[in-house]
C-alpha cells in the first residue's frame, strides 16, 4: 500500500480516485460521496467475492483519509539481482517486531485476506486499546503455507500488518479478539515484484516463476512449505505493487 505513481495514476476513471480525492479533501464527507465511496469498496471487493459491510464505512474513512501518511516495514537489503534494467529479485533480511495478525479459512485465497484485512483495518482505525488510528504501514503480508503436493494452498492464512515504530514497545489491544498481536522472528526473504490483483491464480502463478528464475540450486536453500505474498497499494489501485517472498531456510 504505497504511494499511486503518475504511471498508476494514468487512466484511472473517476471511481478509482475516489480515495485520493477523499484523502485531499479535509471537509467531512457528505452522504452521496460517502455512499460512493463505499460503492467502489464494494465493487473491488466483489472481484473477491466477499461483501463489504455498512459498519465498515468508518474504518474507510479513517483509513482514506490518512492514505498518504505510510511507514515502510524496515528491512536491510542484501542484494539485488537485475536484467535490462528490471528487478529480477532482491534479498532482504527483516528485523524481529511485532505484527497484528489475523488468520482466515476461506475457500479462496482472495476471501480469506480481504476478510482478514477488513478486521485488521478496523484495529488500525481505532477499534484498539489506545482508541485512536494508530497509522498505516507497507507492505501488509500474507503467509501462504502450501499442502505436502508443494503446489496447492492450504486453505489458512495469516495476514500480517507491521505496528508502526511508536507502538513496537507497547502494542495496543485489538477490540477483536480475531486479531492477535505477536512477536515474529528476524527473516531473510527473496522478494520479485509483480503488478495486479492478488488471487488464488496469480499468486500461485507469481511463485512459481520466482522458483524458475532461481533455478533448483538457489530454491534448494529457500523453504518450500510456505511462501508469503507482500502488498503496497490499497485494493482498488489498479495494477498494485505486490511482492511474492520465499523465505530462507
Amino acid at each position: 500500500m504505497a504511494l499511486i505513481s503518475l504511471e498508476d495514476l494514468e487512466g484511472l476513471d473517476e471511481d478509482e480516485q475516489l480515495d485520493d480525492d477523499a484523502a485531499d479533501n479535509s471537509e467531512p464527507m457528505g452522504d452521496e460521496r460517502s455512499d460512493r465511496l463505499l460503492a467502489h469498496w464494494r465493487e473491488v471487493a466483489s472481484t473477491h467475492q466477499v461483501a463489504v459491510p455498512t459498519e465498515m464505512m468508518g474504518p474507510i474513512h479513517e483509513m482514506t483519509g490518512n492514505n498518504q501518511q505510510r511507514e515502510p516495514v524496515p528491512f536491510v537489503l542484501i542484494s539485488r539481482q537485475e536484467k535490462m534494467g528490471e528487478v529480477l529479485w532482491e534479498e532482504r533480511a527483516y528485523p524481529a517486531g511485532k505484527w497484528a495478525c489475523v488468520r482466515q479459512a476461506e475457500e479462496l485465497y482472495e476471501q480469506s485476506i480481504s476478510k482478514s484485512f477488513m478486521k485488521l483495518m478496523r484495529f488500525i482505525c481505532k477499534e484498539n486499546s489506545a482508541g485512536r488510528h494508530l497509522g498505516l504501514t507497507v507492505p501488509v503480508v500474507s503467509t501462504v503455507l502450501l499442502t505436502a503436493d508443494g503446489k496447492t494452498l492450504d486453505k489458512n492464512v495469516v495476514t500480517g500488518f507491521y505496528l508502526p515504530g511508536a507502538f513496537q514497545d507497547a502494542p495496543p489491544r485489538p477490540h477483536d479478539p480475531d486479531v492477535d498481536v505477536a512477536q515474529r522472528d528476524a527473516v531473510t526473504v527473496v522478494a520479485r515484484p509483480f503488478f495486479g490483483t492478488t488471487n488464488e491464480e496469480t499468486v500461485t502463478g507469481h511463485a512459481g516463476i520466482l522458483r524458475e528464475l532461481l533455478g533448483a540450486a538457489a530454491s534448494a536453500q529457500l523453504r518450500s512449505d510456505v511462501f508469503m505474498v507482500a502488498v503496497y497499494e490499497n485494493p482498488g489501485v489498479p495494477r498494485r505493487r505486490n511482492e511474492i517472498w520465499f523465505l530462507r531456510r
